[in-house]
């Protein structure tokens, strides 16, 4: 088999059950792939790193790149010259990983996370891989990424609701010193 990943070139990966003649597609989550690590992260590292490790001991683990944590910098440009500045600093961590099966079965996985815990990183990257593949314990992995969408939507909602209500409308203002100004 190839590729965990089907976007990724010079791979492959067929994520159809064959049944006979007819192939059925499998409903992973709604979620596109991108979105998996902050569904993810909704849910204490604990919990993802004692998953991971759980499913971990039925593959063969190889790192593709070591866990690793450090800084990212957030770049801006400038309005006026156009040119980059550093707005600052965020702790960054990466993995990535790729699981193999005695069958023969390989499947790769990766996450970047804005955290200082290089070992959420290796987990992710660990989960991330399990349910691209499929491989065994991905439906309880896609159950964690249903809920932290959940979590993270109901997040969402509320900090729109507090922006809408913090929201400052100028062209009132503007109405208000006309109003003064003809008094």
């Amino acid at each position: 088999m190839g590729c965990a990943d089907p976007g990724h070139s010079g791979h492959h990966f067929d994520n159809r059950l064959r049944l006979g003649v007819v192939a059925r597609e499998i409903r992973v989550t709604n979620l596109e792939r991108k979105h998996w690590i902050r569904a993810l992260t909704a849910h204490p590292a604990s919990v993802l790193n004692a998953l991971a490790d759980e499913l971990a001991s039925e593959f063969d683990v190889k790192l593709k790149s070591l866990p690793q944590a450090g800084l990212g910098l957030l770049t801006l440009t400038d309005g006026a010259f156009h040119e980059p500045y550093y707005l600052g600093e965020f702790p960054l961590s990466s993995c990535s990983v790729e699981l193999s099966m005695a069958d023969g079965r390989t499947a790769a996985g990766g996450a970047h996370v804005m955290a200082d815990d290089a070992d959420l990183a290796r987990a992710l990257a660990i989960l991330d891989a399990v349910v691209a593949a499929r491989l065994p314990g991905w439906e309880r992995v896609s159950a964690q990424i249903d809920a932290g969408a959940a979590i993270r939507a109901e997040e969402d909602r509320r900090r729109r609701a507090m922006l809408a209500a913090t929201r400052v409308d100028f062209a009132m203002l503007n109405n208000a010193e006309n109003d003064d100004d003809e008094g």
